[in-house]
């Protein structure tokens, strides 16, 4: 995301926790910065994309948080998954100091984010929405606002159930298809013009079936992601029991050192 912002023109200043992961951004002309503070201290808009709501408060608030650096009139675009009501409580800490915060979670995992092809959800004012839009158009092809504060977290904890549920199915018919001895690439290839087709069955079956689970989105952070979505549904009084077994599923995978592996790796409970 960071590599394409910057094709496009955007002064970048970067920092990652992972000094090294900085490297390569700036050795294509990015500047570095040795601290969110520093790395906040002169932008107009800073963009967040971490692996949680601790990450993203610890960024913003904690020692050398960059929320007291930005100055005021400042955005923040946060792209990471946390929690809606967490979304909407960085923003109200943010709004005394002059900043403003939109909410912009992404799905299409690492291909998509190469490739500048993410859908990003958004959530946020409107004024501050457009004044994003460059920004949030160089990193995704489909943006679309969606409302206040939060509401981007919202649809996103409705996408991880998607997900959850599109790569556990798929997971589990592939396995059924090779316990009954059929040829599976040609099985695949077969359904996925059909009504059973989805972006997992194209993309994701056949390494399955090689066992072989390359990285689009790790297994950890889809289960971080699903336990927001069923938060989201308890408080809302709605159960999801097939969400709540693929959260097993998950914990049981994560357990067993599987946690950094790709979604896909589902397969792996059926073969174990």
């Amino acid at each position: 995301m960071a590599t394409n912002l910057l094709a496009a023109g955007f002064p970048l200043t970067v920092h990652n926790r992972t000094r090294k992961a900085e490297e390569p951004l700036a050795a294509a002309g990015a500047a570095r910065a040795c601290s969110p503070a520093d790395a906040a201290a002169t932008a107009e808009i800073l963009c967040l994309c971490l692996t949680d709501g601790a990450a993203v408060e610890d960024v913003l608030f904690g020692p050398q948080g960059a929320a007291a650096a930005l100055p005021a009139g400042g955005l923040v675009i946060d792209f990471s998954t946390i929690d809606p009501s967490q979304a909407q409580a960085c923003h109200d800490r943010l709004r005394p100091l002059g900043l403003d915060l939109v909410d912009a979670p992404v799905t299409g995992g690492t291909e998509g984010a190469k490739a500048g092809t993410l859908s990003v959800l958004v959530g946020g004012a409107e004024a501050s929405v457009h004044r994003a839009m460059p920004l949030l158009q160089t990193v995704g092809k489909t943006v679309t606002h969606f409302g206040p504060i939060g509401a981007g977290q919202q649809v996103k904890a409705v996408n991880q159930v998607l997900v959850a549920g599109s790569y556990a199915a798929v997971a589990e018919a592939m396995a059924l298809g090779q316990r009954l001895g059929l040829p599976m690439e040609m099985v695949r290839q077969a359904l996925c013009g059909g009504a059973a087709g989805s972006w997992a069955l194209e993309h994701r079956a056949a390494t399955m079936l090689r066992g072989d689970y390359p990285l689009g989105f790790k297994l950890s952070l889809h289960r971080k992601d699903l336990t927001i979505a069923l938060a989201a549904a308890r408080a809302v009084g709605l159960s999801l029991p097939l969400s709540e077994r693929v959260s097993h599923l998950e914990e049981e995978l994560i357990a067993a050192g599987h946690g950094d592996d790709d979604v896909s790796c589902l397969m792996r409970w059926f073969q174990a």
